[in-house]
């Protein structure tokens, strides 16, 4: 049996307790074996390799380097490393090594809440994306700033709202990517700001196999 750490935590307005246990029913169905731990320390105390997953759900915050240090260690020897969201996109913005581990920071989301929106997917026989078609999403819509080796599987058309951002010209930015980090697996998902909107069927298949494809 596969095993998972989901660490959760962080700021609250992203309900990481929630989230992390929907996360953890969807490993669960696929037979992993879920830790979910509420500290950081966990990142220490823990041998993160004998994870095949781990699944940061921890919004702002700070690492220490004793906690970042084992945690890029494990990826790099293979753990796979999948999250959404300002749970991993949006974790630690003091820590750039993380960062680059992702493939990307949040910096924005104009108009913030309930903005109407489209996902479009790129791949639709990639076996991530694979039978999925464009859907509309009423959340956060994720600006980031990205890593140029990601591989992109989903994107959203900015801009979507007024402001000074939207002299620019329109760009397609990632909802959806993949990276490597040394024999690890990343994977990301830009949707589920709060539990309803990882609740919906789409990011849930998102997650599900997102999380799977990942795993070691």
């Amino acid at each position: 049996m596969k095993k998972a750490l989901i660490f959760q935590g962080g700021w609250q307005g992203h309900e990481p307790a929630e989230v992390a246990d929907i996360l953890a029913g969807v490993l669960k169905n696929e037979e992993f074996d879920v830790k979910i731990t509420d500290t950081l320390e966990t990142l220490e105390q823990d041998d993160l390799t004998v994870y095949d997953l781990i699944v940061p759900n921890w919004t702002q915050d700070t690492i220490s380097k004793e906690q970042l240090k084992p945690l890029m260690a494990a990826v790099a020897a293979g753990t796979g490393l999948a999250g959404l969201h300002g749970g991993m996109g949006d974790s630690f913005r003091m820590a750039v090594d993380y960062q680059f581990m992702v493939g990307g920071q949040w910096v924005a989301h104009p108009g913030d809440d309930l903005i109407h929106y489209n996902v479009k997917i790129l791949d639709s026989d990639h076996p991530l994306t694979e039978g999925m078609k464009d859907f509309p999403v009423v959340s956060e819509q994720y600006y980031m700033h990205v890593d140029p080796a990601i591989n992109v599987h989903a994107t959203t058309r900015f801009p979507n709202e007024e402001g000074p951002y939207a002299t620019n010209r329109e760009v397609d930015m990632p909802v959806v990517w993949t990276k490597k980090w040394g024999q690890g697996k990343i994977y990301y998902c830009s949707l589920g700001h709060v539990a309803e909107i990882v609740r919906m069927p789409e990011v849930i298949k998102l997650m599900n196999r997102g999380m799977v494809w990942a795993s070691r």
